[in-house]
């Protein structure tokens, strides 16, 4: 919301400090974003939370500083009526129907006749222009200054143009079209709310007008309308047909029902000032079931409990009776208060707690402690394994990111189960929750190249989310990134390029964190964003532990991507199912070790995984490592059929040296093992 000082000045008097002002209307809650000064005069920039309404205005803002400053010779702030005198309501005009009283609780309607339709004065639409607003006509313009001045939404008819002049509130026909006054035209369902006359919808109510009944150049008699809206109903339409206006923005929090009649009289007496014209006399002013104001009793030992300090009782009532409430004495512990309308944020003791506290100062309340309830912390389940992992993964260079859990729906190809959509989301950016870490993780490799940043190492640790037949889960996943350079440029050292391999090793040590048993790479039940050929999953115990590779040139190119991009996905759920590993100590062996290598060709689809499992099942005693040399896929000696692999085997006792009778005797076995079980070639 954007407040100028001179026009906030009109109401209450303040300083003219705006870096002061701002600093106090922070206190009181409403944070000031920015402070632009300009010609003598400042221009705030508020920040005015959802469930504060009555602070969308300039008329809001100083009520909240009138309460504040009323001990301090602050003055009291009244609602102007700019069509007083013999001009005030004398009876009801039936102009006005309202036939859904449950979306419509009041409608109030006056009447001026004989405008003269023109440009707005200077100092209205400099006003109007310098809080974010653009003028179009005088009579528009001041519905718009009324809006900006005391927070209450208003809309002018074209008199001559509605059937009979007259206004009836109803719920829309399902598929009734109305053309709005952006021009568009409207498929309407039975839960909107129209403004119509006897004929057709002439505005969606609480959000825009039509186009038929607009003010124009030729328009003489205007009909003014002011009303309360259903909030729920208000922000359904809005949604649903993707418009979001000034007044939908207040409606859809909630206005207040006793300003209607008000803000109409002020308005049309603007129109008058303006534009020129009679009013008429008569005043519609559809009320069909007034309530009374809610009343909260508030007690003297819940302010001391909440703020943990005695507030003076003159206190509490001189900030109550300044907001409105109307504090009135029961005894000696304890007020009961009226809650005005325009306070809907106000239902509860505590809130009027909070009251007492902003006015009444959070500077002045002693910095304490809270009581301890005498509960030890205690650490997550799995808070050592994730500590672990995270301890791990910034020494291998990575960086952790955290990420917002709602997504576009454009993300749904990264998700393995169905999408948990929102029912109510904020944004299209925001319509769904996560179904797996890698779009954030690709989303901020994109923002760091977008800024020059081209060598990135990021991981997440989180939760995705996932529809099932029962209900909904929600496991924890760890996601790592990387792209660019595995090792930076130095003195006398080139640069190499991260590759899919150097990822495998990464999530390899991240699995020997934990006592998996037995782990092995296949390529198998990969998704469709991963490249073919240079991706793997890791599983254990026959189940998939993670998802690694590099991704696939259909996906890069999609998120625009010109350098490869390397992803992993570890399922942290089954990997926590497991111990961490604890460290095994043996002493070292007096004997040297023994190297054997082997030149294999093998053929194309026996895996290395394949051939270190063909060498340990011969269960030598001696052997202690089964580590590839060199591959060559390309070239002699590679053939189409048949890839080169150097093998190199390890043999060490802790008890003898080897000699060369049992050396040999091993190199047979391995060696009929690898032709007979894999079909290899033994070239030396």
């Amino acid at each position: 919301m954007k407040i100028l000082l001179s026009w906030l000045q009109e109401f209450v008097a303040v300083p003219s400090d705006g870096r002061k002002l701002a600093e106090e209307l922070t206190m009181l809650g409403l944070t000031v974003d920015s402070v632009e000064e300009s010609d003598g005069d400042a221009l705030f920039e508020i920040d005015v939370t959802t469930n504060r309404p009555d602070c969308l205005s300039h008329y809001g803002v100083a009520r909240e500083l009138a309460a504040k400053n009323a001990g301090a010779g602050g003055l009291a702030v009244s609602f102007p009526d700019g069509a007083a005198g013999k001009e005030r309501a004398r009876r009801r005009d039936p102009i006005v129907a309202i036939l859904a009283t449950d979306l419509c609780r009041r409608y109030s309607a006056r009447i001026i006749r004989g405008v003269k339709v023109g440009p707005s004065p200077e100092w209205l639409a400099r006003r109007l222009e310098r809080v974010g607003v653009r003028p179009i006509n005088n009579v528009a313009d001041a519905t718009n200054y009324v809006l900006m001045e005391y927070g209450h939404p208003l809309h002018a008819f074209d008199l001559d143009r509605l059937e009979q002049g007259r206004i009836i509130v109803r719920r829309a026909g399902e598929g009734e079209v109305l053309r709005t006054l952006d021009g568009v035209e409207r498929k309407l369902t039975a839960s909107d709310l129209v403004i119509a006359d006897p004929k057709r919808a002439v505005a969606l109510a609480g959000v825009m007008g039509g186009l038929e009944t607009e003010i124009s150049p030729e328009t003489t008699n205007v009909l003014l309308e002011s009303a309360w809206f259903d909030p729920v109903t208000v922000r359904r339409t809005s949604k649903q047909q993707g418009l979001h206006t000034e007044a939908s923005h207040r409606f859809e929090r909630g206005a207040d029902i006793d300003a209607t009649l008000a803000a109409a009289n002020r308005c049309i007496g603007l129109i008058r000032e303006l534009a020129g014209g009679e009013i008429d006399e008569r005043v519609a002013d559809v009320y069909p079931q007034p309530k009374p104001a809610p009343m909260i009793p508030l007690r003297r030992t819940e302010i001391a409990r909440h703020l943990g300090m005695e507030v003076p009782s003159d206190d509490v009532e001189r900030v109550l009776t300044g907001l409105g409430f109307a504090p009135r004495p029961r005894g000696k512990t304890k007020w009961r208060c009226s809650v005005p309308r325009h306070r809907v944020d106000v239902s509860r003791e505590i809130d009027l707690v909070e009251e007492v506290a902003r006015h009444y100062g959070y500077d002045r309340f002693p910095l304490r402690l809270p009581a301890s309830s005498g509960q030890p912390a205690r650490k997550a389940p799995h808070a050592a394994k994730e500590e672990g992992l995270r301890a791990l993964l910034f020494g291998l260079g990575y960086d952790e990111t955290v990420s917002s859990v709602m997504v576009s729906k454009d993300t749904e190809e990264f998700a393995e189960a169905p999408a948990v959509a929102l029912s109510n989301p904020l944004s299209e950016e925001s319509a769904m929750l996560r179904g797996s870490v890698v779009p954030s993780l690709l989303a901020a490799v994109q923002w760091n190249r977008n800024r020059g940043q081209d060598t990135v190492r990021l991981f997440e640790i989180g939760s995705v989310y996932q529809r099932q037949e029962n209900g909904f889960s929600e496991p924890r996943v760890l996601g790592l990134v990387a792209a660019g350079d595995r090792i930076e440029p130095a003195l006398n050292q080139p640069p190499r390029k991260f590759d899919w391999l150097d990822l495998r090793g990464d999530v390899e040590q991240c699995a020997e964190l934990f006592d998996l048993g037995t782990v092995r790479f296949d390529d198998q039940d990969l998704p469709g964003y991963y490249r073919s050929g240079h991706a793997a999953r890791l599983t254990a115990h026959g189940a998939t532990v993670a998802r690694l590779g590099q991704l696939s040139p259909q996906t890069a190119e999609k998120w625009k991507f010109r350098q490869p991009v390397y992803i992993a996905e570890i399922l942290l759920e089954r990997l926590y199912s497991s111990d961490l590993r604890q460290p095994r100590v043996r002493p070292i062996s007096r004997f040297p070790a023994v190297e054997r290598d082997f030149s294999l060709l093998l053929p194309r689809e026996v895996r290395f995984e394949n051939v270190r499992e063909a060498v340990i099942g011969l269960q030598i005693p001696e052997l202690t490592a089964v580590t590839p040399v060199e591959v060559i896929t390309e070239g002699p000696p590679a053939t189409p059929e048949r890839y080169s692999l150097l093998l190199r085997v390890t043999l060490q006792s802790q008890q003898v040296t080897l000699t060369e009778a049992e050396l040999t005797g091993w190199n047979a076995l391995i060696i009929e093992r690898l032709e007979k079980g894999l079909g290899a070639q033994v070239r030396m």
